[in-house]
């Protein structure tokens, strides 16, 4: 699994990502607090490229700046999936629980196109 595009899944992603810490002794760095910290820190790093600009500018970058933008992405999806991993949480299960919440706090049929919060709506 050396080819980057052999990690078409969540699952093949998080062992390649598991691998790579391991044969580089990193696995004594990357607590749930080292990696949540390192995440926010790039969450912060995705979150300037978008400062200053229109809601139309973000929609439609420069291709140079979009390439900056999807690495900036993949930092946060590679911090999360090694948080998880360290955690022993399932990403997609975790997510598909959120979602069934979030179906019941927001039913579409009173939520629709407007985004307050969910205590709003009562």
């Amino acid at each position: 699994m050396s080819d980057a595009r052999s990690t078409d899944s969540l699952e093949a992603l998080r062992i390649r990502l598991a691998r790579f810490a391991a044969e580089r002794d990193w696995e004594q760095f990357h607590s749930p607090k080292n990696l949540s910290m390192a995440l926010i820190a790039e969450c912060a790093e995705l979150v300037e490229h978008f400062q200053w600009i229109t809601e139309a500018e973000s929609r439609s970058l420069a291709p140079e700046r979009l390439q900056e933008v999807r690495l900036e992405l993949a930092d946060i999806l590679i911090f999360l999936v090694r948080c998880a991993d360290r955690l022993g949480v399932d990403l997609i299960a975790a997510a598909n629980d959120k979602i069934a919440i979030n179906d019941a706090r927001y039913p579409a049929d009173r939520v629709r196109g407007s985004a307050r919060r969910a205590a709003e709506y009562e």
